[in-house]
């Protein structure tokens, strides 16, 4: 990634005092959990884990974000947020960086699970056939600091192409710019079924937005260059029923880490790594209930696949389950937004185990 890319990360983190920020967060009994936003699989997938593990003495805070950047800040503040799920790509960018403070947060962040692929889904109007297409054109990039917007970053730089004008925006807001040709495409990266686009499939019932939906579609990531860093990947109907056939994409892996809390004996991190311990045996022994109530991604789900470089968590590996308590726009344009979001957002079911965000 290029200098300006990483200094633009150092700005968004924030990054402070590592040990200070541990030593302040004090409500060590709730366990709070980053995950990603409010209608993406990070929050759903940390809610399923919620209701796992509540039975079991492990109060559970999962809390929504703007995602994987934004997740590793706030597990490196005074937030209680012990624990968080990530891209797989976003953590290798902290351990490549040029900047030390940055290499240096990596290095304190441990692998407890990896979790599935996140599917790049890279929604656009028709006259955008291929990844090249972006060239000059108007690309929502997601908000900064999130998964979506790092990626994005990423495959635009590894391919050399260069838009116009990327938009910071988030997904719903992105979908809803591209259906009303206010942008030419959005990225966003998360694992398929993706609930907002399933509910683009609604447009089809109004004929004020049918002739929408007829106009976009998901743009293939096909490029051997993408394949370098990333998965190959597939979406298709059986994801989006209002799609032609499959689609090629590109995936990264979604993980659960948290920091290192088995190198240190305060009482803190003796507790969190008790709390971390008991959470790595709920999950194990209830991973064939959540792979048939859970999202549909738990079914992906193999516990001890490796995931790049990143190191082992020890404590949630150790068996020792210990003590779990521990602006304002007129006319018809406004309108039409209103409704776009409705149409996309109405048929939300709220998922399960849903606690409220802090």
């Amino acid at each position: 990634m290029n200098r300006l890319l990483i200094n633009g990360l150092l700005l968004l983190c924030g990054l402070c005092s590592w040990a200070s920020a541990m030593a302040q967060d004090t409500d060590t009994k709730l366990i709070g959990m980053v995950t990603g936003s409010k209608t993406g699989t990070y929050i759903q997938f940390g809610n399923d884990i919620a209701g796992i593990a509540k039975p079991a003495g492990l109060d559970i805070l999962v809390k929504d974000s703007q995602g994987s950047i934004d997740n590793i800040k706030r597990m490196n503040s005074k937030e209680n947020a012990a624990l968080g799920i990530v891209q797989s790509d976003v953590l290798g960018f902290l351990s490549r960086s040029e900047n030390s403070e940055m290499r240096q947060v990596a290095s304190r962040l441990r692998l407890i699970f990896p979790f599935y692929n996140e599917e790049v889904h890279l929604f656009a109007n028709k006259s955008i056939q291929s990844f090249g297409d972006l060239q000059g054109k108007r690309v929502v990039v997601g908000e900064p600091g999130s998964g979506t917007w790092l990626t994005a970053m990423n495959v635009l730089q590894l391919t050399g192409v260069k838009p116009a004008e990327l938009l910071n925006l988030p997904p719903l807001q992105g979908v809803t710019a591209v259906l009303k040709g206010e942008a030419d495409a959005m990225f966003y990266v998360a694992g398929k079924p993706v609930s907002l686009f399933t509910k683009v499939g609604n447009l089809i019932t109004k004929p004020e937005f049918s002739t929408m939906l007829a106009n976009v579609h998901f743009v293939p990531l096909d490029d051997p260059r993408l394949l370098r860093e990333y998965q190959p990947a597939q979406i298709g109907a059986v994801d989006y029923d209002w799609m032609d056939g499959n689609v090629s994409t590109i995936a990264v892996k979604a993980v659960l880490m948290s920091f290192d809390f088995s190198g240190k004996q305060s009482a803190y991190f003796t507790q969190r790594c008790q709390q971390l311990a008991a959470l790595g045996q709920v999950i194990r022994s209830n991973l064939g209930q959540l792979q048939q109530t859970g999202h549909p991604k738990w079914k992906e789900v193999k516990l001890d696949e490796k995931v790049g470089l990143w190191p082992l968590d020890r404590c949630s590996r150790s068996g020792k389950s210990g003590s779990a308590s521990g602006g304002k726009s007129g006319g018809s344009g406004t309108d039409i937004n209103r409704e776009l979001e409705k149409m996309l957002l109405n048929q939300f079911e709220q998922p399960r185990h849903l606690i409220p965000a802090a």
